[in-house]
């Protein structure tokens, strides 16, 4: 599968996370929480593909990409930074494992939150978003991604914890054993997690000492 897409909207959400809205090509379909690997259509950068998730609802005529980038790095997401208005991307096959299993927490650091945007969003537009809670680790207040459009749609269950700033309006360090037996609420409900390796091996440990039963974690199949 590969398909052409243009870019019509391109800009900063945050210091470093790129917002991309494309055309949609017809009859493309996606499950929330899937991703597709991303190209683009600029000589030299034609068979680069790095995967990047859907942030935009199935239903939506356009498709949007969040997308964090590493400008000191010579890479794609760098070269991603100096697109434009009427520049193409190259779409590829879509995949993923990470899709809505019922009411659960959510988990997740940095960038990792992307697969569960588009989800989120989905459940909000059918008024059911409320079941869900949304534990999100970052290192400053600035690097939170959609931090007033998760607040708008999760309330009091959108808890945010930073490692490299201390902010009264949140809460300090790493998501740990403590974290985990404090914020989720029901650990028969399921878990979604997405972050770094190292992040989600603590996590996934943490959740199994506490009797979590591994059944129920959602997240990307290893590679």
């Amino acid at each position: 599968m590969e398909e052409r897409v243009r870019i019509f909207s391109i800009g900063l959400i945050t210091r470093d996370v790129l917002q991309i809205f494309t055309t949609k090509p017809p009859k493309w379909e996606f499950v929330p929480g899937q991703a597709t690997e991303i190209s683009i259509d600029k000589r030299g950068w034609e068979n680069e593909r790095r995967p990047f998730t859907f942030t935009s609802l199935p239903d939506d005529e356009f498709l949007q990409f969040t997308i964090k980038t590493y400008a000191s790095r010579r890479g794609v997401t760098n070269e991603l930074l100096s697109l434009k208005k009427d520049d193409h991307l190259i779409l590829h096959d879509i995949f993923g494992a990470i899709a809505f299993r019922g009411d659960g927490t959510f988990i997740a650091g940095g960038a990792g939150v992307t697969p569960f945007i588009s989800i989120l969003r989905h459940l909000r537009f059918r008024n059911e978003a409320g079941g869900s809670i949304l534990l999100f680790s970052n290192k400053t207040s600035d690097d939170i991604i959609m931090k007033y459009e998760f607040g708008r749609m999760l309330g009091r269950n959108f808890i945010n914890t930073l490692t490299g700033e201390k902010n009264e309006k949140f809460l300090f360090g790493h998501i740990d054993r403590e974290l985990l037996q404090k914020y989720v609420p029901d650990f028969s409900k399921p878990v979604y997690l997405c972050g770094p390796p190292d992040m989600q091996a603590a996590i996934e440990r943490y959740l199994s000492e506490l009797g979590f039963d591994m059944k129920l974690l959602v997240k990307e199949e290893d590679a």
